[in-house]
């Protein structure tokens, strides 16, 4: 019986939010100093010219969702706020004393748990506080994350005052089943609510993010969830495939069986279902798993070939140097990556000695250089040559022999030393991006360390 591209792309696979991917970082050639010295080089380079991007997280829930698996503590108890406010302000003091100069700020992105978690009072405390050391870009991009059921006006307002003008939205799904099921009751009139508080506060980017493959989602839900998505027209969306990896601890994912998750071609239609409706309502497919309005800034720079990818997802910002603060933060220099310890308490005491809490990276070579080149191209652009390389992909034949199964498959089109991925090939972006991947084609993982891929 043939089997459909659905059951043969369907495996599990990184998401290539960054390369290597963590479980492939060479941990034990990386030391704190190592990262300092890349972090200064590229910020050396780069802070003038585009200036940097900022990533902080904000752990606090007040309620646990069972579809995520981000780092998160869960509690009702708000006195936590002052402590970690001080704490992410301490890094980044840290921070700015080993920098050259005083950084400049392109883009800032508050990501959880649950940044309005936070007082409007305490959001306030922790941007003047960055920017007592630092300098605002004047083509900056501010944005957050906001949970719909608790984003207050006063929050959007106070944000929109300190130079916040994009936010995304939590949604998921619409569907009741679904949403018990996840442990994430949230009522169309509380996004609907939000979104037109936005709206008229005169933020000029609004995000939903949508997902397929959730617990007893049916073809009904995804449409439901769009149309219902379709009549708030935000500016861009995140519709992507629910990661189910219910063997990472803490991650809460276990309100539901297997059995009760849609798979392979059933998964598919799902996402086929709601990117037809997407489209027939204006919006346009960015790269993996996003949408935007024509009038979105997401949409302008894939279309004139500056859209971005990094650990806070697609950007239209461009810069060399991220620097992630916050308990299990990742900061990229290009040349290096760094992650934070992911417990609060590590987190607090490696501060409180002055010490950047930063537990592990790695530090990219030659080769890494290359491929990671490779890999954002094809999740930003879509295609990729290596005509200029010194690593020449012809000459090694894992990657041509992946490369020629996927051309077969009509998935992408080969010419020479360039690649294009077929519109049929666009649900199969990961599964192009690891053929590249060297790391993982000369050690394959043992245990689960990876979502599927479709």
């Amino acid at each position: 019986m043939k089997i459909s591209l659905t059951q043969k792309y369907n495996v599990p696979g990184p998401r290539y939010t960054s390369y290597p991917t963590v479980p492939y970082w060479n941990e034990a050639n990386f030391t704190t100093e190592k990262w300092i010295s890349s972090l200064q080089k590229s910020f050396s380079e780069s802070n003038s010219k585009n200036g940097i991007s900022l990533y902080i997280h904000l752990p606090f829930c007040e309620s646990m969702c069972t579809f995520c698996g981000c780092n998160k503590r869960i509690t009702k108890n708000h006195s936590v706020e002052e402590t970690y406010i001080k704490a992410l302000l301490k890094e980044w003091h840290l921070y700015c004393r080993i920098l050259p100069e005083k950084p400049v700020i392109k883009e800032i992105h508050l990501g959880g748990g649950t940044p309005t978690f936070f007082s409007k009072e305490n959001l306030e405390l922790l941007i003047n506080g960055i920017f007592s050391y630092a300098i605002r870009a004047k083509n900056h991009e501010f944005s957050f994350e906001g949970h719909p059921n608790n984003t207050t006006h006063e929050q959007l307002k106070k944000l929109y005052d300190l130079g916040f003008r994009r936010v995304s939205f939590g949604v998921q799904d619409y569907s009741a089943t679904v949403q018990k099921a996840i442990n994430r009751i949230q009522p169309f009139h509380n996004v609907a609510k939000v979104t037109f508080w936005a709206k008229e506060i005169g933020y000029t980017s609004i995000g939903h993010d949508i997902i397929f493959g959730l617990p007893f989602q049916t073809i009904e839900d995804v449409i439901d969830t769009v149309e219902k998505t379709n009549s708030l027209k935000p500016d861009r969306l995140a519709f992507y495939s629910y990661a189910h990896v219910p063997w990472i601890k803490g991650n809460g994912q276990r309100g539901f069986n297997d059995e009760n998750l849609p798979k392979d071609a059933e998964k598919r239609q799902l996402y086929e279902t709601g990117k037809k409706l997407l489209s027939q309502n204006g919006y346009h497919e960015i790269g993996m798993d996003h949408f935007a309005l024509e009038t979105d800034s997401l949409f302008k720079a894939a279309h004139n070939g500056n859209l971005h990818r990094n650990f806070m997802g697609y950007s239209a910002s461009k810069t060399q140097v991220m620097i992630g603060l916050g308990v299990s933060s990742i900061s990229d220099s290009w040349y290096s990556f760094a992650q934070n310890t992911k417990n609060l308490e590590d987190y607090y005491q490696l501060l409180e000695w002055d010490k950047l809490p930063v537990v592990k990276g790695h530090i990219l070579n030659d080769e890494d250089l290359i491929i990671r080149k490779h890999i954002l191209n094809l999740t930003c652009e879509l295609k990729t040559s290596w005509t200029k390389d010194s690593l020449n992909f012809n000459e090694l034949p894992e990657v041509l022999f992946a490369l020629k199964e996927i051309e077969n498959d009509g998935l992408i089109f080969i010419e020479n030393d360039k690649i294009k991925i077929t519109e049929e090939g666009r649900p199969f972006v990961r599964n192009i991006c690891m053929a590249f991947d060297l790391h993982l084609k000369r050690k394959s993982p043992e245990t689960n360390l990876f979502s599927m891929t479709v």
